[in-house]
């Protein structure tokens, strides 16, 4: 053992520092056969998890790879705390939060010696991997994230883990990569990271999601979210991939759809209830959206 630049005890070499192990510790590791095998197969071939874990009040536990692996990792914390160096740089990771770790980077990982972490981890190999890991937002320079839903997440982690328990057939194989696909676009779908920019976007998108009917501009969202409209306009645009008034219409035109199909209200009123105050409008963006008027669109639902 030895000591990092941050005063923690750290591993000396490639293999895990687990003693005789964590009481109730679990751990599956595929044998690298029948992960060959399987990285040939349909499904199995885009993701795969080859290792998974959970390591309970895991003390003195920590890992360190000089030599870049084939895999990304993924480490959720569930209590207590940890730490993760990768190019360079060192990250803590807090109970609720998911450090990323991607495929061909050195990296070093360990529980906090006052409070070692609770561990569930996948190690996921696959040609859709780098992918996933990309929308995440995960990078060696900025591999933890604050998931919106960590106990959601840390459900799925256990999940993969009991597929593997299982057997590694194929089916079960297949199983626990649809279970790690769901952890994966989960955690892409709700990331956050600590400074408060992105969190005062997820607000914003809220609130246009609560409020269809309001009118809401973007430089009254970027007022009350503290920053100006172009920067936060930009922001919006990098956190949920479109701009802020093209995601006001796509949940508009969602809500839109509901009245539609599900209510005997007219499209005026429905246009209302969408924020728009003349229907005309209203049906010509119902339209360019969805290629036909408000009325043909539910009488496709009803015939």
């Amino acid at each position: 053992m030895g000591t990092d630049g941050r005063g923690r005890t750290g591993p000396e070499d490639e293999s895990d520092v687990l003693g005789a192990g964590f009481a109730g510790q679990r751990m599956l590791v595929l044998p690298r056969p029948v992960l060959n095998e399987a990285l040939s197969r349909p499904v199995t071939s885009e993701l795969l998890v080859t290792d998974c874990g959970y390591f309970p009040h895991a003390e003195r536990h920590g890992r360190e790879r000089h030599d870049p692996i084939e895999q990304a990792v993924v480490l959720i914390c569930v209590r207590g705390r940890g730490w993760c160096r990768t190019d360079g740089s060192d990250f803590d990771i807090r109970a609720g939060e998911v450090a990323v770790l991607p495929a061909g980077h050195p990296h070093a990982y360990g529980a906090d010696p006052d409070d070692p972490w609770t561990l569930w981890w996948l190690h996921t190999a696959g040609r859709a991997v780098p992918s996933l890991v990309e929308v995440i937002g995960a990078s060696a320079k900025a591999p933890v994230r604050v998931p919106a839903d960590a106990h959601g997440i840390a459900l799925l982690a256990a999940e993969v883990v009991a597929w593997m328990e299982r057997d590694t057939t194929p089916s079960s194989l297949v199983a626990s990569s649809g279970a790690a696909w769901h952890l994966l676009t989960l955690l892409a779908s709700s990331r956050s990271v600590r400074d408060g920019a992105e969190t005062l976007v997820e607000r914003a998108a809220e609130h246009l999601r609560t409020n269809i009917s309001a009118r809401t501009s973007v430089s009254e969202l970027a007022s009350t979210a503290g920053l100006s409209e172009s920067y936060f306009a930009a922001l919006f645009r990098r956190r949920m991939g479109v701009p802020v008034q093209t995601y006001q219409t796509q949940v508009r035109m969602g809500r839109a759809r509901e009245l539609l199909a599900t209510t005997e209200r007219s499209v005026a009123e429905v246009s209302t209830e969408c924020g728009y105050d003349d229907p005309w409008y209203f049906s010509r963006q119902f339209r360019r959206v969805h290629g036909t008027s408000p009325s043909v669109y539910r009488k496709q639902l009803r015939s």
